[in-house]
């Protein structure tokens, strides 16, 4: 459902991606942030208006960034969160860590596919493989150790083919081991919260679902 996170723009997670990006102030795209660089304000004609800042819409609005650069539902985030609490950490972190273990945000993590949502489209497809094993779900977590490698039919086609050359992929993160000739990676650790380049104050998602 679209949420009005801030006056005259409309946060609907379903829309334009490069509208959701100006929307959010978050580049999901390569399109979004090549637009975002020639047009930094919110879309729409009150794009450049002032806007009343609310404890609410900040806390609204970092949820919704966090849930977009993930691709994931609310019901997804919110059951990430009731885990997040239970563990012994900050919770923010322990959310941050959890996300960001997800089958789908590691493969773009690796580099092999451009976009999250290209990434999901490629687990759902079942071109990629977890030790060995053709896993189908984006939610899936991975632990320390395990191996994500595309399927060896697949990487004859062309997205994996582009992976291949490293154009899908900025620097490595420090807790994945990528080869991307092979087109496999490894996850060496969980994730540190700084080390993961999402846009986003947990600490406001946290104080929202916990209102």
């Amino acid at each position: 459902m679209p949420v009005r996170a801030l006056r005259g723009c409309t946060v609907d997670l379903r829309r334009s991606k490069v509208r959701l990006s100006r929307a959010l102030g978050v580049a999901l795209t390569p399109k979004a942030a090549r637009v975002m660089e020639r047009r930094p304000t919110r879309p729409g004609q009150h794009g450049r208006g002032r806007i009343k800042d609310t404890d609410y819409k900040a806390r609204l609005l970092e949820k919704q960034r966090l849930r977009a650069q993930y691709n994931i539902g609310e019901r997804q985030l919110r059951r990430a969160v009731k885990r997040a609490v239970r563990r012994p950490g900050r919770t923010g972190e322990e959310l941050l860590c959890d996300l960001e273990t997800r089958l789908d945000a590691l493969v773009l993590r690796a580099g092999f596919a451009p976009t999250i949502y290209q990434a999901r489209q490629a687990v759902s497809h079942g071109h990629i493989r977890i030790d060995g094993h053709k896993v189908d779900k984006p939610a899936y977590r991975l632990n320390a150790g395990q191996v994500i490698e595309v399927a060896e039919r697949s990487k004859a086609k062309t997205p994996f083919v582009i992976a291949a050359t490293g154009e899908y992929a900025a620097e490595h993160p420090a807790y994945l081991r990528v080869d991307q000739d092979a087109l496999r990676a490894q996850l060496l650790r969980p994730p540190a919260r700084p080390e993961i380049p999402v846009i986003c104050d947990d600490r406001l998602v946290v104080e929202y679902y916990a209102r």
